[in-house]
């Protein structure tokens, strides 16, 4: 998948978004951590960062490589994230979420 086909499947899916109910075998019941243990297993960090690289009021943005997500995320994979509460912000090209 490419940074585009990634970008294009978070919104084709987004009448899913925050769902979490219908996520199963989840690694843990709370959305946030569900995503973040998600995206860990995708894109490990290199450097061992935080998860979320900055934060406004009521928004975080994740520290998430989007061209290493793009090659390994499955449409699945997207979709539990969606779920979970994860949006692809298109102005600043990463992903972020609502707290």
């Amino acid at each position: 998948m490419t940074p585009e086909e990634l970008r294009a499947t978070f919104e084709r899916l987004d009448e899913e978004y925050l769902k979490f109910k219908s996520v199963e075998n989840r690694p843990t019941n709370r959305p946030d951590l569900c995503a973040f243990i998600v995206l860990d297993r995708l894109v490990p960090s290199e450097r061992g960062n935080d998860i979320v690289a900055a934060a406004d009021h009521d928004e975080i943005w994740l520290a998430t490589d989007i061209q290493k997500l793009a090659e390994v995320a499955s449409e699945e994979d997207i979709l539990l994230l969606v779920r979970c509460g994860v949006r692809y912000d298109g102005g600043n090209d990463c992903l972020a979420m609502f707290v």
